[in-house]
């Protein structure tokens, strides 16, 4: 059976539906189902795109600040006529819009070219505040050495680089090109449940990279390798800087604790 043969064999009242959704998600390509009052169906489309335009808009509050009304509607729109969610759930709606950005939406030569790191960044926020992930996993040590265990990365603190210092982008900074350096930031979700922004320096990101991908080495063995990649004259001093690092990192919550 062919997919147009299918489609031919629908019930009446399911192919109206279809055709009543279609109306609602792109009533510029898809004609009103015949039957239906034209006033009855503009309630539907206006109040299904108002719905979805104004979560979006608070979703991406900075990207809806910079972006000018005609384009956001217009790129809004393209969404909702578009894209097909993988999920019934609504609080995973910008997590498909931030899909449907980075994979299916054609770019604009009037988008900034910072666009979809600035997505990616909101994005975060409302990612973390819903995750329900535990802040220390099990077998961690919350008061452990910092030395000589094994420091592990909360499971709600994400470490992340973007080429352009999203965290300071908003209508009165729109940066044409990107830095002449990453910009590291952590994302992380402290035990009072409140997001915050972290900006880090180079060191402190490469610690955190170490921590995630060499689990098995003890904090002073992870940052020993960091004095020796820095060529440091005096590793020692290295260790303790990292140290109180790791501590405050452990008292924002974003480290969990240790392994032994």
């Amino acid at each position: 059976m062919t997919h147009s043969a299918g489609k031919a064999e629908r019930p009446a009242f399911t192919a109206h539906q279809y055709a009543f959704t279609a109306h609602i998600r792109d009533p510029e390509r898809h004609p009103r189902p015949p039957g239906v009052e034209a006033r009855r169906m503009n309630i539907y489309v206006e109040l299904f795109y108002n719905n979805v335009e104004d979560f979006m808009a608070s979703s991406y509050p900075v990207l809806r600040s910079i972006t000018p009304d005609e384009r956001w509607h217009a790129m809004i729109r393209d969404y909702f006529a578009r894209h097909r969610a993988t999920t019934p759930l609504f609080p995973e709606m910008p997590r498909e819009f931030l899909h449907y950005l980075e994979h299916e939406r054609a770019p604009d030569p009037e988008d900034p070219p910072f666009l979809l790191e600035l997505a990616h960044y909101e994005w975060v926020e409302l990612a973390l505040a819903m995750a329900d992930d535990e802040p220390v996993p099990p077998g961690v040590d919350r008061d452990g050495d910092l030395l000589s265990g094994r420091p592990v990365l909360s499971p709600l603190a994400w470490p992340l680089a973007y080429r352009y210092p999203v965290h300071r982008i908003g209508p009165d900074f729109q940066p044409a090109e990107e830095g002449t350096a990453p910009t590291f930031l952590l994302v992380y979700r402290d035990a009072g449940d409140e997001v915050h922004f972290l900006e880090i320096n180079p060191v402190t990101a490469r610690l955190l990279e170490l921590v995630q991908e060499e689990s098995g080495r003890s904090g002073r063995e992870l940052l020993e390798r960091i004095a020796a990649e820095l060529g440091h004259a005096d590793p020692a001093a290295v260790v303790q800087g990292g140290l109180e690092i790791l501590e405050d990192l452990r008292d924002r919550g974003a480290i969990a604790g240790v392994r032994g």
